[in-house]
């Protein structure tokens, strides 16, 4: 009987695991990211406030992720001087090399198909921010109210760092383009079936654990 107990136990806390995880979600959204040396590095400010240097390059990828750590990276040509290669050097400007990747199909809102990656050198005043250098190539730009870079060249044509999940996704308003983060908190509408069910397991068995305790002590007196 004790063994059984146990056994009921772990079920019932795999059941409340297994549901806290069916909670989780990713948004979908613009990173934004800088290259730096031979790799990216995901950018800790939004690009209306990072004035980038000549010979710079920076990086926008479009997907579905839970936060900067496992944010997808811009993909393809990141050189410089490749990206760069047909925009001569002018006094009094800088270029700006920009890596714009518009995702995977499993990326898309329903209904848009991601135009294919592509790079573009920007030559821009020396004070121009990455969203100037961004506007000079890559127009039309969408932002929301809270200044969260919502589209590039048009894509996507609507939504904004949405909440992405099993159900129907839920508008969130994160600032910049940093990765939002993760919900600590359960959705709106409460927890999961999966959740009380889980609960009330546990209870059930406490109870019975409890019961057949006072049942052997009785048996021995």
């Amino acid at each position: 009987m004790t063994r059984r107990v146990v056994l009921l136990f772990l079920a019932a806390f795999l059941l409340i695991g297994s549901a806290g995880q069916a909670q989780a979600a990713g948004y979908r959204y613009w990173s934004y990211w800088e290259r730096d040396g031979e790799s990216w590095t995901y950018a800790t400010q939004g690009p209306s406030l990072v004035r980038p240097s000549d010979g710079d390059v920076q990086g926008f990828r479009f997907s579905v992720s839970e936060n900067s750590g496992d944010a997808a990276k811009p993909r393809g040509t990141a050189d410089f001087a490749t990206i760069c290669a047909k925009t001569p050097a002018e006094d009094g400007k800088k270029r700006v090399a920009l890596v714009l990747d518009f995702g995977t199909a499993s990326d898309a809102p329903s209904g848009e198909t991601p135009p294919a990656p592509r790079t573009a050198c920007a030559r821009v005043s020396p004070d121009a921010t990455t969203a100037d250098a961004l506007a000079a190539v890559a127009e039309p730009l969408r932002y929301n109210t809270s200044a969260m870079l919502c589209g590039i060249a048009g894509y996507p044509s609507a939504g904004c760092g949405e909440q992405v999940s099993g159900q129907e996704p839920q508008q969130q308003q994160p600032t910049g383009t940093a990765a939002p983060a993760p919900k600590d908190t359960q959705d709106d509408d409460g927890p999961s079936v999966g959740l009380y069910a889980g609960i009330a397991l546990v209870a059930a068995l406490a109870a019975a654990t409890a019961w057949q305790a006072r049942r052997r002590r009785n048996a021995t007196d």
